[in-house]
């Protein structure tokens, strides 16, 4: 079985996001960009389906420009076997994601899609859903524990409840939540081995899908900066601004 894993180059989680000063978009020149941390919790447990001889080939697709290549050797370095990179310079949104993942899926054939559950630079968590509805397969989002058995799959899902377990027939796509696993750090000598290993570049063209944006960002503007605080000379005063400014103290 086939396993392909979806990953997405975002600004690093611990970079402080920068809007330009122009509010057309937020700045990523000289600024540290890393793999979609849901993202690397799916090459985390398309590993261990892996390890545990359920899979025999785990593929790494990306879509984006070239830099692009970094993020998919970053899953290279952690174990997968081959990369795919749909090159487009364009910003891509959801539905186009989605048409490129089930057109690479058409071609490819893998018994199981792997997706982080949502990206952090857009929260958009529209992917693995719009292509479960364009392929016809069952869908497993936010799920925390995977177990694979025959031709099934048993599907623990995080949701406002607490848990609930699902089971679907494979092909399925599946959404990662960060407490599926805990992903693995690359060791040396696999950076050293992912360096060899094949990135087939495909440009978007070559797929014949048309990713024209269909939404217009008006303007990006930074939260509002937290007032400051205030100092106040003894616990009456404070007291009395609980009561009556903030409201958080009630008199009854």
């Amino acid at each position: 079985m086939k396993i392909l894993v979806t990953v997405k180059r975002v600004i690093d989680y611990n970079v402080q996001v920068r809007v330009k000063a122009d509010g057309t978009g937020v700045e990523k020149e000289n600024v540290k960009m890393s793999m979609n941390p849901p993202d690397e919790n799916a090459v985390e447990e398309a590993l261990r389906i892996k390890e545990s001889g359920k899979a025999n080939e785990i593929i790494i697709l990306s879509i984006g420009e070239e830099k692009c290549q970094e993020t998919i050797r970053t899953a290279l370095a952690m174990g997968a076997d081959r990369g795919i990179l749909v090159k487009t310079n364009n910003e891509i949104e959801p539905l186009s994601v989605s048409k490129i993942v089930s057109k690479i899926a058409e071609i490819e054939k893998p018994g199981l899609i792997l997706m982080g559950k949502q990206a952090i630079d857009d929260d958009s968590n529209q992917t693995a859903q719009m292509t479960s509805a364009l392929l016809n397969w069952p869908q497993a989002t936010f799920a925390s524990k995977i177990e694979i058995a025959d031709n099934n799959a048993t599907i623990t899902r995080e949701i406002d409840e607490g848990l609930e377990r699902i089971k679907v027939k494979m092909p399925f796509i599946a959404s990662c939540d960060l407490r599926l696993n805990e992903p693995r750090y690359a060791s040396l000598p696999n950076i050293m081995k992912a360096k060899k290993k094949p990135i087939d570049v495909k440009p978007v063209e070559e797929l014949g899908i048309d990713v024209k944006p269909r939404i217009q960002n008006i303007k990006i503007t930074e939260p509002a900066s937290r007032q400051k605080g205030v100092m106040v000379a003894d616990v009456a005063e404070l007291v009395q601004k609980l009561k009556y400014e903030a409201k958080v103290i009630w008199v009854f």
